[in-house]
């Protein structure tokens, strides 16, 4: 049975735990560019086997909150550079997430304050984060407008242009954002897709703009070096679908082939319950048509993990458990989790904006923790 602290090969990455510090937005980029204080940040979570990046926007259309990074303009890859260099000066391994948006954004954040974009022109009943001088405004997203066919090949090439940027930046590999109700998920799902041309209707329909996405990204960068992320029936950002269980076994089926690095599950509702009786979803029979199909990626899961529930994941087949807001307030999550040891609880306050408070300066275990004999130190604490 293999243990959390584990080595792993995934795909080109070589992990050397099994523990992976899931995207977290932070919105501490003005400009969509990095900040120095960013390198810090992620460098301090280097003991996770791997860092996924924040979702970072594939071109100016692709934002939707403010102050997020990008990779599509020379100085961001610039600033990108300096965290790669910093997360593997200490050791650590860091895929960034490539991330467009859809209808999940606010004109204010858009080109020309135009219109976000989605598969069809259904606004998302929920909200997206401006700032005023660093402090946070929740505002409900804009109507967006439908896509045309003629301008899908074009987000294609963003995500393979920025694929090729994170590398030029210096990243292991990246993460094709597919979640959460953004773009590519809009595409999915039937509660946001209601085109009546290829890209909508049938589940091989709905299906062809991540596909294509992702095609385009190995093709650019290897399988071995790309990730997805998926989440079959969170209800993030107002995103719904009839009958996910198909449709998301269709196409982990078609996933399967790419020789991909691992597929990144959200289990439930993206940071809230685990189960939705509501929303049922048989998530070993998606990783089963997804390894019947020759699928060899490694299989992460995510949402709400503690050590003891994410030891039964790799007891049950899992690979990689992801763990997002522990590492908000633990930069040294994996000695804690090795140790059973203490949390430090997070201020939410500083979640969204701001500079170093609640970024990165985040105590880690003391000496004496430390050095206690594992199991010694009770969760739950507040170190």
């Amino acid at each position: 049975m293999p243990l959390l602290f584990d080595p792993l090969q995934a795909g080109a990455l070589h992990l050397k735990n099994r523990i992976v510090m899931a995207p977290l937005t932070r919105n501490r980029a003005p400009g969509a560019v990095p900040q120095a204080i960013t390198a810090t940040y992620y460098a301090q979570r280097a003991s996770a086997g791997l860092l996924i990046t924040e979702a970072t926007a594939i071109s100016h259309q692709a934002q939707g909150y403010a102050d997020v990074p990008g990779l599509y303009s020379p100085e961001q890859v610039s600033a990108w550079r300096a965290v790669t260099d910093a997360v593997h000066a200490a050791g650590g391994c860091i895929v960034t997430q490539l991330w467009h948006v859809g209808r999940v954004s606010h004109t204010s954040l858009q080109p020309g304050a135009g219109a976000p974009v989605a598969p069809s022109a259904i606004a998302a009943r929920t909200k997206t984060v401006l700032l005023d001088n660093g402090v946070p405004r929740f505002e409900d997203t804009s109507v967006p407008r439908a896509l045309g066919l003629d301008e899908l090949p074009g987000i294609v090439a963003d995500y393979r242009r920025a694929a090729r940027a994170a590398l030029d930046a210096g990243f292991d590999g990246v993460e094709v954002h597919a979640a959460n109700g953004y773009l590519l998920d809009q595409f999915l799902k039937t509660g946001a897709n209601q085109r009546t041309d290829a890209y909508g209707g049938s589940i091989a329909n709905r299906a062809r703009l991540l596909l294509e996405v992702v095609q385009a990204v190995t093709d650019e960068v290897g399988g071995a070096r790309t990730g997805i992320r998926l989440s079959p029936v969170t209800p993030a950002n107002d995103i719904s679908d009839t009958d996910p269980q198909p449709l998301f076994e269709h196409v982990l089926r078609q996933l399967a082939p790419l020789g991909l690095a691992y597929v990144h599950v959200i289990e439930g509702s993206t940071g809230g319950p685990r189960e939705l009786p509501e929303r049922p979803f048989d998530y070993a029979a998606a990783r089963t048509a997804y390894r019947a199909a020759g699928g060899q990626g490694a299989w992460m899961v995510n949402n709400g993990y503690t050590r003891e529930l994410a030891d039964a994941a790799l007891a049950h087949g899992a690979d990689l458990v992801a763990f997002g807001r522990p590492f908000i307030a633990n930069p040294d999550l994996v000695a804690r989790l090795r140790q059973n040891g203490p949390l430090n609880e997070g201020d939410r306050r500083t979640w969204y904006g701001g500079g170093e408070a609640g970024y990165t300066d985040y105590p880690e275990l003391t000496p004496e923790q430390a050095a206690l004999p594992i199991g010694s130190v009770h969760a739950g604490g507040k170190a």
